[in-house]
């Protein structure tokens, strides 16, 4: 997959610092400092890996970008840059989609290894051809999509990895521990609630009632489990 990068950040002084930091660990960049001109790139190209998402910009916001690049259909991973560290923007930020967040004033080693940590994600699966099944669900593991009855199901790469750890646990119970480390990785440093959000959010994507769960069942005081 492209090493390519989009940073949206109408801070000039803080793009470029970014941008320089990617670029010395192997990264491609774009820049942007308008949330327009990113949906409008995304529109008309499928080349990039990853979007840094500033939540306060001139125009429509990162979140509102965030929402437009998954209503377009795009996997691509997305990381949101906020100054608001509230537990509220947060949860916003996931439930438009996003992957990750960092909160600023933020140290530059620890954004590049988030991203290192997301693209590897992105990018781990090669060139399988395997699909995974677990009752009237498939995960197809090359093109990386999964499908309920058939029919296609859209999913960020964090929802996806979530979805391949369950069809490889199908019956066992998982701590929210657990689902950090094997789908956001060993180093992970976030906030244990994203692991909550990113099930209410598949929630609402795969089951019939999103309000009385099927599939996604919670283990009180633990974590979840994937009944198929």
């Amino acid at each position: 997959m492209n090493k390519k990068v989009l940073v949206l950040e109408d801070e000039e002084n803080i793009r470029k610092f970014v941008v320089i930091n990617l670029n010395r660990a192997g990264y491609e960049t774009v820049e942007f400092e308008m949330g327009e001109p990113v949906v409008e790139y995304i529109k008309n190209n499928d080349d990039a890996a990853i979007a840094i998402l500033d939540v306060m910009l001139p125009d429509i916001g990162g979140f509102e970008v965030c929402r437009r690049i998954r209503g377009l259909g795009s996997r691509m991973g997305i990381i949101m840059l906020t100054a608001m560290g509230q537990e509220a923007d947060r949860v916003n930020g996931f439930m438009t989609g996003a992957d990750d967040y960092v909160v600023k004033p933020f140290s530059v080693a620890e954004l590049v290894a988030r991203v290192d940590a997301l693209y590897r994600r992105i990018d781990g699966e090669g060139f399988q051809s395997d699909v995974l099944t677990s009752g009237d669900f498939q995960l197809n593991l090359r093109s990386r999509e999964l499908s309920k009855k058939g029919k296609k199901i859209e999913v960020t790469q964090v929802e996806f990895m979530i979805i391949k750890t369950f069809f490889k646990n199908v019956g066992k119970a998982l701590s929210r521990e657990d689902i950090m480390k094997l789908v956001w990785g060993e180093n992970y440093q976030g906030d244990p609630k994203i692991v909550d959000v990113n099930m209410r959010r598949l929630r609402i994507k795969i089951e019939d009632d999103a309000a009385q769960p099927k599939h996604i069942i919670t283990i009180w005081g633990y974590g979840y489990k994937w009944e198929g």
